[in-house]
């Protein structure tokens, strides 16, 4: 099928239903792999592409922080990408402010992926002391400057999104395009919470779903023995919703003769307030497997649908 795009707010950015991150993944795979997950992402037509620095846990990397954009630039140009034809989303952190600017954080991390400008820029909510009005000057100023084409959020309150929204209309400057969310059948919460829907909405601000798999739980690949960032925890107490998710998931797909994970990422893609799923791979296999969602969230019939979204729900709304 051919790759559906949604438009991201009002930003005229344009991102395919699905988007590539690279949280963790690609310093810890070989160069060779992580290429490769690129072309198939590339040759499946997904054009939105999300990256972020993050502190060394290989123990291996050169740097402290931000080896993971040195390796997201270095395999991007690998694989082949025309810039112009991907919009490549990173994170501003607010880390090391005030003393550090959030032109100076994200000069840093383009000089590090060997970029001159990201498309996207999600800004983490401001830190104490930056006040809402500030944090969008210093965002939208890095849009003047030509280091990003958009600006989106990342873990703001419902009142932040629309003070912020409302300062930019107010200014006449662009306001946030995206909110970057983690929305899964065992976090819904957050992206369905009602007064955050008003406020998305009346910001023209669309959503970009992540953690819809749960960190692997809700594939069902830790019960059959699988390496992930959970396989230690399946006796951990906090993560028994979603492993029952996971089984639940597992015998839906078995009458649907799918697997767990396309399921999983079917899920978010059913929500229309869902621009994109950001999901994560290690082998171009698995991009072609999650490929797949976008062709099940078309073709779900509403008993089906309505089997899937009741998995993990409270007991209370189902």
């Amino acid at each position: 099928m051919n790759m559906p795009l949604r438009a991201l707010g009002a930003s005229g950015l344009t991102v395919s239903r699905l988007a590539l991150g690279s949280w963790r993944t690609f310093e810890r795979i070989s160069r060779e792999q992580g290429i490769a997950v690129m072309q198939a992402a590339r040759d499946a037509g997904i054009t939105f592409l999300d990256d972020a620095r993050y502190d060394d846990e290989t123990g291996s990397a050169p740097i402290p922080t931000g080896y993971s954009e040195v390796v997201f630039g270095e395999l991007f140009r690998a694989a082949g990408w025309e810039r112009d034809e991907v919009v490549v989303a990173n994170k501003l952190w607010w880390e090391f402010w005030p003393e550090q600017s959030a032109a100076a954080e994200l000069d840093a991390s383009l000089q590090r992926m060997g970029l001159d400008h990201v498309d996207l820029i999600y800004a983490e909510a401001p830190p104490a002391g930056l006040e809402i009005a500030d944090a969008v000057g210093q965002i939208v100023e890095l849009i003047r400057a030509g280091k990003a084409r958009a600006w989106g959020v990342l873990n703001w309150t419902a009142e932040q999104v629309l003070e912020a929204a409302q300062i930019a209309d107010m200014d006449k400057l662009p306001g946030p395009a995206a909110a970057q969310l983690p929305y899964s059948l065992v976090r819904r919460d957050v992206v369905e919470d009602d007064h955050l829907i008003r406020s998305l909405a009346a910001a023209n601000t669309a959503v970009v779903a992540s953690y819809a798999l749960a960190g692997g739980l809700l594939t069902g690949k830790y019960a059959a023995g699988g390496d992930g960032r959970h396989s230690g925890d399946r006796s951990d107490p906090r993560f028994a919703d979603a492993l029952a998710a996971g089984d639940a998931l597992a015998a839906l797909a078995a009458d649907l003769h799918t697997d767990a994970a396309t399921l999983a990422l079917a899920f978010p893609l059913l929500n229309p307030a869902v621009a994109s799923v950001l999901f994560g791979a290690t082998r171009p296999e698995q991009v072609w497997a999650d490929i797949n969602a976008l062709e099940l969230a078309e073709t779900l019939d509403e008993t089906d649908a309505d089997r899937l979204r009741a998995i993990a729900l409270p007991a209370a709304a189902a």
